[in-house]
């Protein structure tokens, strides 16, 4: 988790994403955030997110984001 945490901060330093919710809802990341933490995900974690898992749930806390990698991580 922290080195998903290290990506979102990379993103936005003055959110807490440890405690933030509605990232997505809020507008706190964008279509180009989430573009991003895809990537980073892809090239750090070697998690690869498909389409259909891009959904504002997924990615709407650092809790959900974590929980959707370790789902992808598992399969």
């Amino acid at each position: 988790m922290n080195q998903l945490i290290d990506i979102l901060h990379s993103l936005h330093p003055d959110v807490d994403f440890v405690t933030e919710t509605g990232l997505v809802e809020n507008g706190i990341l964008n279509s180009l955030d989430i573009v991003t933490i895809i990537t980073e995900v892809s090239v750090c974690m070697d998690v690869q997110i498909p389409a259909e898992e891009i959904l504002p749930e997924n990615f709407d806390s650092a809790a959900a984001l974590w929980a959707l990698v370790e789902r992808l991580d598992e399969a």
